[in-house]
């Protein structure tokens, strides 16, 4: 609770609001970055003659720069802050956008997302170390709200994406006005968060005494720690078994509704603005959810809705209901990415930066190398076949959803 002078600890609320809208932001315009490059897949697709498995192998660049970043991330915020790190790679990733829009074959591809996905993992760590250390100062829970400033800005770069499509306006000039738009936006908009004066997440550098002392952990010590670490990993798979699916829908969608459904190029995007329309409305009650019944009833849930909706959508030949699954999709997933990170920044034992940048890690692993693996398993039996592993990959959630308990 804030104190009787109208403020949380040293930092007054209005100041932590400031930082919270900052941060939202900064969720918003990365994902609608990302978002306006998924609803154009289709066309990059047909344009550079790839077929499943080419286009695979070009996606598997993001996850590639997403996992060498995610571990440097944890050790950038803790040196410069995670203001700074936020700020440089979310801007830089929105500026990304103009090397897959120029991309000529599958090479420039490949290295144009290999881009993408390494600035996509700085910013994804460090915003959600924005965000524990906001929710950790206000003493309450802001981060379903803080993911669903993603969501929206998935739903944002998804419409975009589909409305040029349908306009024929070609990926190379609406990514570039995209990438431009985004990146003045959230310059502006992404000044207000936690300066390193204010994040806790910098640490002064420990005296030789300190160190010392560190350095030999008590048995009560030790056993936190290792039951921390615990929880760190569960965490992670959670996380994991999600995002296989968020990445699936994300990528995938489009190609299902297009091809194996024949729809439109205009319904082809509307798979992933269906569920990033779920996951948005979700995501801003998710809060007011959590707290009255707990996060892990909630992930529970959830987690069967969403194993539910993705089986809809391949089970139908009609791509309206298809649409419809993968809404449902999104309703069932929305509360799991900012529940898992919350627990991961408030585990018991390890340090908060770490216990982000590992969970987040591990999360974007399965968001970005999920569709490559998604796209060669359907070349070689079909597309429909391989996105059910994402549905049984969510129901996992619901079996492990008690590591998120506090």
């Amino acid at each position: 609770m804030s104190a009787p002078g109208g403020t949380t600890g040293q930092l007054s609320v209005e100041r932590l609001q400031q930082a919270r809208w900052a941060t939202l932001s900064v969720f918003f315009a990365f994902s609608a970055a990302v978002a306006d490059f998924l609803a154009r897949i289709p066309q990059f697709k047909q344009d550079l003659e790839l077929d499943d498995a080419q286009l695979g192998l070009a996606l598997l660049g993001s996850p590639v720069g997403a996992l060498v970043a995610v571990q440097l991330a944890g050790t950038a915020a803790g040196r410069w802050g995670s203001k700074r790190v936020a700020r440089v790679s979310v801007i830089g990733g929105c500026l990304a956008l103009f090397l897959p829009a120029f991309a000529w074959n599958l090479p420039s591809l490949a290295v144009g997302l290999l881009v993408l996905g390494a600035l996509m993992g700085f910013t994804d760590v460090t915003a959600n170390a924005q965000g524990v250390a906001i929710e950790q100062q206000l003493r309450r829970p802001i981060m379903n709200g803080l993911h669903g400033g993603y969501s929206l800005g998935g739903l944002f770069g998804a419409l975009v994406g589909s409305g040029a499509a349908a306009l024929g306006i070609t990926p190379r000039v609406h990514l570039s006005v995209m990438a431009l738009v985004l990146a003045i936006a959230v310059w502006a908009s992404s000044r207000a968060l936690l300066g390193v004066a204010d994040d806790p997440h910098v640490r002064p550098p420990a005296q030789p005494d300190e160190a010392a002392e560190s350095t030999v952990p008590t048995t009560g010590g030790l056993v936190r720690l290792l039951a921390g670490y615990r929880a760190v990993v569960l965490l992670a798979l959670i996380g994991l078994c999600s995002f296989v699916g968020e990445g699936a829908v994300a990528d995938w969608s489009g190609v299902h509704l297009r091809e194996t459904l024949d729809s439109s190029a205009g319904v082809a995007g509307l798979g992933f603005a269906g569920m990033s329309v779920a996951m948005a409305a979700g995501r801003f009650a998710g809060d007011r959810v959590v707290e009255r019944f707990g996060p892990v009833r909630v992930l529970r849930i959830g987690a069967l809705i969403g194993a539910l909706g993705m089986a809809l959508a391949l089970a139908t030949p009609w791509p309206a209901v298809s649409v419809l699954g993968f809404t449902l999709f999104g309703v069932g997933v929305a509360p799991v990415a900012p529940v898992t990170f919350s627990a991961a920044g408030n585990t018991p034992g390890v340090p908060a930066a770490w216990a982000i940048s590992r969970v987040t890690g591990i999360a974007y692993i399965g968001l970005l190398a999920g569709p490559p693996v998604i796209g060669f398993i359907a070349h070689h039996t079909s597309l429909t076949t391989a996105l059910a592993i994402p549905a049984v990959l969510v129901a996992i959630v619901a079996l492990t959803a008690g590591a998120v308990r506090r």
